[in-house]
């Protein structure tokens, strides 16, 4: 399991969340308030995520992209599903040793998945258990 720390780093830290957050349930409490947009931002930059892949993951039209970052604020699903991708960005992270290395991995075709990409597998709750089953292969030496 990713550190509440590392998770609150690679949702933007203090600078996009403002308040001491060091407990999952805070960070739950976060999520169903909705994150402010400013933490999308941070994780697209972070992990090189393109505006076309950040989409389809989470699931927002670009108009609703757009509206969001109007109103500066994500709904409850929204934050969620910006959650798991942060969740599986930084557990890339931690394994691989660096952020350049977790954003080029996140983006690269995987064999092992059957040829997507991780980020195309982090749309569903199935596809993020599959692509952290795998870090988890990588991080004990398992070939993969």
């Amino acid at each position: 399991m990713v550190s509440t720390a590392r998770l609150l780093d690679t949702l933007g830290g203090k600078s996009v969340l403002r308040e001491r957050t060091r407990t999952y349930e805070a960070i739950i409490d976060r999520v169903r308030a909705g994150l402010p947009y400013a933490a999308l931002e941070a994780v697209a930059t972070r992990f090189e995520i393109p505006q076309e892949a950040l989409v389809r993951v989470l699931a927002l039209p670009l108009r609703t992209l757009a509206r969001r970052k109007k109103e500066r604020r994500l709904r409850a699903d929204e934050s969620d599903r910006l959650l798991r991708l942060s969740r599986v960005g930084a557990l890339a992270e931690e394994i691989l040793g660096t952020r350049e290395k977790a954003a080029a991995w996140l983006r690269a075709p995987n064999r092992v998945l059957g040829g997507p990409s991780p980020l195309d597998c982090l749309d569903t709750d199935l596809g993020a258990q599959k692509v952290e089953q795998l870090l988890h292969r990588i991080e004990y030496g398992v070939y993969s």
